[in-house]
C-alpha cells in the first residue's frame, strides 16, 4: 500500500529527502542507498505514543534483523556489523518506541541502525536520547518531534564495514522540535539541535548545540522545510538555555 507523507502526523513541519521512505508503525525512514543505512529518522513523541503507567511493560526484544523492504543490494546485514568493533546503532531508540511489542520491534530492524562506536553509542548519544525523553515528559509541552541521522565528512577517507561497505559516519545529528501545550507570547515552537562526533564523549550535551541551518548545509538535507526564514532562527534556543534533566 501507497502512504502519503502528508497524512502521517510526524511530517507536519516537514520531511526530507531520500532513495527510499521507510513507513513503521511510529516512525519514518528516509533510507540511503549510497551508505546502506538511514540518511535520517524521524519521530513524534505526544501523548498517543507515550507508554501510559497501566500498560504491561515488556524488555526489549533485540531482534535485530535486515528490513527486507529495501533492495537486498543496498541492504546492510547483521554479517556487516559482526566483529567490525561497532555498535547497531539506533537512530530511534528502542525505549522511545514501548506502547507495543511489535511496536517496539520495529526499531531493531538495521535500515533503522548505523555503525557507532560503543563508547558514543553507550554514553553520549543515549545521554541525548534520554534527555529528550525527559522533555517530552514536561507538562510544558504537547508533542516532540525529534530527526537524527549520520553525517559524513565530504573529502576524507571513507571507512567501511562489512561485505556490503556500511559507511562508517564521521558524526551524528539530532534535531528537536517541541510544541508549546500553552503558546506564549514569545513562541509557539522551540528548537534545539546538536552535532556529535562519533566517539567518546565527557562534555555537556549544551557544548554540542549548533544552528540548525548549520547541521542542514552538512546534512544536505532541509530538516523542518515547512518552517521558513526568520520564524526558524527566532525558535531556535541558544546556549544556557536548553532544558533541564530533572523531570517534571
Amino acid at each position: 500500500m501507497f502512504e502519503i507523507p502528508s497524512l502521517r502526523p510526524e511530517t507536519r513541519y516537514g520531511i526530507p529527502t531520500a532513495d527510499l521512505l521507510l513507513y513503521n508503525r511510529e516512525y519514518i525512514v528516509g533510507y540511503s542507498y549510497l551508505f546502506r543505512q538511514p540518511r535520517w529518522a524521524l519521530q513524534i513523541i505526544d501523548k498517543s505514543t507515550k507508554p501510559h503507567k497501566e500498560d504491561k511493560d515488556f524488555d526489549r526484544l533485540d531482534n535485530f534483523r535486515e528490513d527486507l523492504r529495501i533492495p537486498e543490494k543496498f541492504r546492510s546485514t547483521l554479517n556487516d556489523y559482526r566483529k567490525s568493533g561497532f555498535d547497531r546503532g539506533h537512530l530511534i531508540n528502542s525505549a522511545d518506541r514501548k506502547t507495543s511489542e511489535i511496536i517496539n520491534s520495529e526499531t531493531f530492524l538495521l535500515s533503522n541502525m548505523s555503525p557507532q562506536k560503543p563508547k558514543f553509542n553507550r554514553g553520549i548519544w543515549k545521554k541525548l536520547e534520554d534527555a529528550v525523553r525527559v522533555l517530552a515528559e514536561k507538562e510544558e509541552f504537547i508533542e516532540v518531534y525529534t530527526i537524527c541521522g549520520p553525517l559524513f565528512k565530504i573529502g576524507d577517507k571513507i571507512d567501511a564495514i562489512g561485505e556490503n561497505k556500511v559507511v562508517v559516519p564521521d558524526a551524528f545529528f539530532k534535531s528537536v522540535l517541541a510544541e508549546r501545550a500553552k503558546p506564549n507570547s514569545i513562541n509557539q515552537l522551540i528548537m534545539w539541535s546538536f552535532e556529535i562526533p562519533n566517539k567518546e564523549a565527557n562534555k555537556p550535551l549544551e557544548e554540542f548545540l549548533v544552528p540548525t541551518l548549520d547541521t542542514e548545509r552538512r546534512a544536505g538535507l532541509q530538516l523542518w522545510d515547512r518552517l521558513q526564514g526568520e520564524k526558524v532562527k527566532k525558535m531556535e534556543s541558544k546556549k544556557g538555555r536548553m532544558w533541564s534533566l530533572k523531570k517534571s
